[in-house]
Formats: structure tokens, C-alpha cells, sequence
């Protein structure tokens, strides 16, 4: 029994060698199996072309195999963008557009690699700011950092502006505020409850360009065009612009006053046809201008106040027009200097011959107007040189801090910024 048990096996043993031996002689002729590829599927790039992408409709965009969703955020993005895709970073950068998805149509995409403009300063990334809003505000009455702090950019809040400025000045109504281009339907529905405007646009309301006023015709009396303000020549149909350049061209060219109608005719603001309207009623006083001459004179600058010392008393003294009106100029951001250092620190002046005025004449500070922070008028805090670029955070911690010295530690200004704020603090 157990005979026949090893007979058998060793029977299967040497059949199985057998097999094996010729399994291994006859496969040597024969060519190995090649490697098995695998394929997804029928790729574009076999029967894409080259293509600029500023100019593909939606329809192309899904031939190149990107869904609706995705065609419409890679046209939204290309809004954001100026409108024009300007190179191929600027287009990979689109997130609808994966990192695979971008190699793939990288060789046929007619645009330069980077931008030859730096547009991307501008728009890095493709990303949306969330608008913060808590209270209800008039729209004319922010300015441009009023809208960043809001959450637009800079450039949207640039547009927003120069629309509000060709409609006039003002948005008129909610209906005009939301045809502002950079103002999408998404943050209008957030802003619009909070808006201080009429929902409607008067019917009188002019929609084509800026709304000048009317034109009034100019009741002429005799006048001394020396003597003649800002608002004086306003009163003669001239603009703001024009009033002033006619004033400064008085005071800073001819140092005081016009000596005759040549005087008049040769301002450049003033038309020929305007110079001809006003020519009748125009009456210059000679004495006056005798005695202006002889005034100058004797201008006794030992009492002469540095707060209210003239354009022509300055010239009088021996400074050029560029150093004296940088002294009135600063002096009037001021609204009045405190101390006689202040002047010497003035730009574009001469230093030598400024020293020796404040040696000689005096200073009055006692009108310059002085605040405490808890207190101040925003519109002075933002003008003024030496508060405007802190006054965004002074507004802010005065809400909850009503008190100067824990404004003024929350600042952390440099010492000599905050011994400069205190001049001007009650």
C-alpha cells in the first residue's frame, strides 16, 4: 500500500519537471508580452489649435472641455482683470483653471508668458473682498480711503469716485449709485438698505455728461479790481479756478495790484470778449495805488504778527515768491503756527533770510485753533498735517477712549510726532 503511495508521487514529480522544461525551452523564440497602457480617454490637444483666450465665446471655452461654471468664473475673472488677459500667468491664476488643466493648454495659448505691463500688482490673485457695512451713510459724502476701508481696492474705489464726479458730484439716487459699473449686483443688494438717497432719479436730472449749472448773465457795476476777492470776481461770472488765478496773478506777479488795464487784459483767465464785457465798468484809483506803494515802504516788520504777515510783506522783506508761498501755504495747513521753529521748518524756503524775520518780528498764537482728540472736528483731523495720518485711528479709539493721554498711548507715535500733535491739543 504504502509502495504504491511513492510510486505515485514520484510519478506527478517527474511529470511536473517535464512540463516545466519544455514551458521554459519553447518560450525563448517568442517576443515578451508588451507593458499594458492604459488610456482615459480621447485627449483635446489631438484636435486643438492655437488660440488667444480674449477672444473665445463661452461656446469655445466648453470645446477646450471646461464646464458652464467654469466659463462663466473664467469670464468673470477677465473682468476683473481689465477685460484682457495680458499674459499666461495672469490666466493660470484664474482657480477654475487647474494646475493639469493649464499645462495642457499652455503650448497653444497665444500669449506672452509675463506680462510685458505690471498689471499684476493691481490683480494678483483672484480673490473677493467681503464689504463691511453697519450703518447707514450718504455715498456722497465718502471719499476714496472711506470706500477701501469699506472693502473695495484702490482702483475700484478710484472708479467709484470719477462716476459719482460725472454724474455731477453726487449719485442722485439709488438707481444711478447702482449703474456704477464696479459695483456688481451682490454687494449693491448688501449696500443698498443702508444708502442715504431717493430710490428714483429725478425726471430734470441730466443724464448725459456732468450737470453744469445755468449760465446767469453778469449784472456789471463799477468796481476797483484792486480791491476785489476770491468771491468778488466770482460776482463777475468768473469759476472758482479763475477767480483765484486772477487774484494771484494780482498779488504774486504784479506784487499787490494792477497799475493799469493792460494789467487786467494780459491775465490769461480773462478772454478778450470777457476783458471787453468788463472794460466800462472797470475803475483803478491812482492814489491808492500811491498810497499801496508808499505802505510797503514802510511796513515795520518789529510789529508785524507772523501769523498774519502778507504774500507782499514778505516779498518786502527780500524772500522770493517760492519761499513765500510755501510760508503762507504751511501757515494756512496750520491754520497758524505756534512757534517760530515751526517756519524754519517749512519747505522750500530760505532758511538765512527767514531767520532773520523771526528774529525781528513777532508771534501771536493765541487765535490758532486748538482741540483735544476726544473732540476735534474730523474734517480738521484728516487736513491737518500733523494729525491727517493718524486721524483714522484717533476717530477710532476716541469711541471708546475719551481721553487724550489714552489716545495718545494707543498711537505709538514717535516722541517728536506726539510733541508736534501737542501744539496744536487743548
Amino acid at each position: 500500500m504504502r509502495k504504491n503511495y511513492y510510486q505515485k508521487l514520484a510519478f506527478m514529480v517527474i511529470l511536473l519537471t517535464i512540463l516545466l522544461a519544455f514551458q521554459q525551452y519553447t518560450s525563448k523564440d517568442k517576443e515578451p508580452f508588451p507593458d499594458v497602457k492604459f488610456i482615459a480617454g480621447n485627449s483635446i490637444t489631438a484636435t486643438i489649435a492655437d488660440f488667444d483666450p480674449n477672444i473665445l465665446t463661452p461656446e469655445r471655452w466648453q470645446r477646450l472641455g471646461f464646464s458652464e461654471k467654469q466659463v462663466s468664473t473664467i469670464l468673470k475673472y477677465k473682468d476683473i482683470v481689465g477685460g484682457t488677459f495680458t499674459s499666461k500667468e495672469q490666466l493660470k491664476k484664474c482657480y477654475a483653471i487647474s494646475d493639469e488643466k493649464f499645462e495642457e493648454l499652455k503650448p497653444f495659448i497665444l500669449l506672452p508668458e509675463l506680462s510685458t505691463k505690471d498689471n499684476s500688482k493691481h490683480f494678483s490673485s483672484f480673490e473677493k473682498k467681503e464689504i463691511i457695512v453697519s450703518r447707514k451713510f450718504n455715498p456722497d459724502l465718502k471719499n476714496a480711503h472711506d470706500w477701501v476701508k469699506m472693502g473695495f481696492s484702490e482702483r475700484q474705489a478710484e472708479a467709484i469716485i470719477k462716476y459719482k464726479n460725472y454724474l455731477g458730484g453726487s449719485f442722485i439716487s439709488k438707481e444711478k449709485f447702482r449703474e456704477c459699473f464696479i459695483i456688481s449686483p451682490e454687494n449693491y443688494s448688501k449696500l443698498e438698505s443702508y444708502l442715504l438717497l431717493p430710490a428714483k432719479t429725478p425726471d430734470h436730472f441730466k443724464t448725459s455728461g456732468f450737470n453744469y449749472p445755468d449760465k446767469t448773465k453778469v449784472q456789471y457795476h463799477v468796481f476797483d479790481p484792486n480791491r476785489l476777492d476770491v468771491e468778488g470776481w466770482k460776482t463777475l461770472g468768473f469759476s472758482d479756478k479763475q477767480a483765484q488765478t486772477i487774484v494771484n496773478y494780482r498779488d504774486k506777479n504784479l506784487h499787490g495790484s494792477f497799475k493799469n488795464i493792460d494789467d487786467i487784459q494780459k491775465c490769461f483767465v480773462i478772454s478778450a470778449e470777457k476783458f471787453q464785457e468788463m472794460k466800462p465798468f472797470i475803475k483803478l484809483n491812482p492814489e491808492a495805488i500811491k498810497k499801496e506803494g508808499m505802505q510797503q515802504e514802510k511796513t515795520d516788520f518789529s510789529k508785524t504778527d507772523l501769523n498774519t504777515i502778507t504774500f507782499k510783506q514778505l516779498i518786502e522783506f527780500g524772500l522770493d515768491e517760492k519761499s513765500a508761498g510755501s510760508m503762507i501755504g504751511f501757515r494756512k495747513k496750520l491754520r497758524g503756527f505756534v512757534n517760530k521753529q515751526q517756519i524754519l521748518d517749512t519747505y522750500n524756503i530760505d532758511k538765512e533770510l527767514v531767520q532773520k524775520l523771526i528774529s525781528v518780528a513777532p508771534l501771536d498764537a493765541s487765535n490758532v485753533p486748538k482741540y483735544s482728540l476726544a473732540d476735534a472736528p474730523e474734517e480738521w483731523l484728516k487736513d491737518h498735517p500733523y494729525f491727517k495720518y493718524s486721524a483714522d485711528k484717533i476717530i477710532f479709539y476716541r469711541t471708546t477712549y475719551p481721553d487724550d493721554k489714552k489716545i495718545l498711548k494707543f498711537l505709538k507715535l514717535k516722541p517728536e510726532y506726539e510733541e508736534r500733535m501737542k501744539l496744536y491739543l487743548k
